[in-house]
């Protein structure tokens, strides 16, 4: 399509109309594969939350917002059902929920919604300083961060992207239907960012201002063990939703390297979280320590994350008394400290990091 300018308005017109009906029949070939039977769907007093179909390579989202929001219930300690319909809300955004026949969409008015209704509160640490660099530190992550994140992942990272894409119905023509969404989703990406304004700027900048980013987040997290401080925060939800798509859905890019590099202390953070409130998504490199560059993905095998079509922590795990404790995974790093249940001491990584 680059020399589109120059051919004549023949052929100008055959590629617009061929992409045209091509989208036609992309779209209409999803919709006869995801026909199955419906789901009767009762939200009373029940969280029903509507999010993309799971990934194959066995990370919850390839959204940081449906990320986000999934880990947010389970931080709150609310129940929820998932339902994987595929369908956009009315405002045409994804994740959005239903609670007692009201439907919410975007993840802040979610967040708001859900602690008015049910009283649930994961900012009553923070004082009225803390609050507003919370707010500040989620805009930088969900309006300028995430546009860097989405470039790596659906532009310069597509083929990888595709293969983790996973869609409703499968059948011999899903292979087709995952290249032609991730194709029409790149160009949606692009004229989005281009909107947005980041995406007028060249790929070494956009990565620029992702690396300055993160960063940021790294400079604010410091040894600490949430972004805030020791207890848990909204924030914490929305900085793992996206970072974990740099820790797990982008392998060999700048981001991934940066983060299990020179920025451990973001990958201590986001395992921390993953280990204590995912305890089905078992990674297959839990045990062992990121080394930037020298990481072979070749030899890597993913194991398909286990669903629960009803979600509760304390229906659907034991609890043993201790607050948010339910990870059923192993919770040590090489030094034998926990990741998650008391603060790491980058100390030990440091020494580590500067030995290899």
């Amino acid at each position: 399509m680059a020399g589109l300018g120059s051919d004549p308005w023949w052929k100008k017109t055959l590629y617009l109309t061929g992409g045209a009906l091509l989208a036609a029949a992309a779209y209409l070939l999803h919709e006869l594969l995801v026909i199955r039977k419906q789901q009767e769907l009762d939200s009373k007093d029940a969280i029903i939350l509507h999010q993309f179909a799971r990934p194959n390579n066995g990370v919850p989202s390839l959204s940081p917002f449906c990320l986000k929001m999934e880990t947010y219930l389970r931080m709150a300690d609310l129940p929820y059902q998932n339902y994987f319909g595929g369908k956009l809300s009315a405002q045409g955004k994804m994740p959005w929920i239903e609670y007692n026949n009201e439907k919410v969409s975007g993840t802040e008015f979610i967040i708001d919604f859900l602690e008015e209704k049910l009283g649930v509160n994961l900012n009553k640490n923070l004082g009225p300083h803390e609050r507003a660099v919370s707010r500040a530190v989620t805009k930088m992550v969900e309006e300028h961060f995430y546009w860097t994140l989405a470039y790596c992942q659906w532009v310069d990272n597509l083929n990888e992207t595709r293969k983790m894409l996973s869609l409703s119905g499968g059948g011999p023509f899903s292979n087709l239907l995952r290249w032609v969404v991730c194709h029409i989703t790149k160009g949606i990406v692009k004229r989005e960012m281009h909107g947005h304004g980041i995406g007028r700027f060249s790929e070494e900048e956009i990565y620029m201002l992702m690396e300055k980013d993160m960063r940021s987040l790294a400079g604010l997290l410091g040894d600490k063990k949430y972004i805030m401080g020791p207890k848990l925060s909204t924030l914490d939800a929305t900085v793992f939703g996206h970072l974990a798509q740099a820790m797990w859905t982008l392998p060999g890019t700048r981001p991934e390297r940066l983060i299990k590099g020179e920025l451990i202390n973001l990958a201590m953070y986001c395992e921390r979280i993953r280990r204590k409130f995912w305890p089905e998504w078992h990674h297959d490199d839990d045990n062992t320590i990121y080394e930037s560059e020298e990481s072979s993905e070749g030899s890597k095998t993913h194991t398909p994350m286990l669903d629960f079509s009803f979600y509760s922590r304390t229906e659907t795990f034991e609890d043993e008394g201790a607050e948010n404790s339910f990870s059923r995974t192993p919770d040590t790093d090489f030094t034998g400290h926990s990741l998650f249940d008391s603060d790491v001491e980058m100390d030990d990584y440091t020494d580590h990091e500067q030995c290899k």
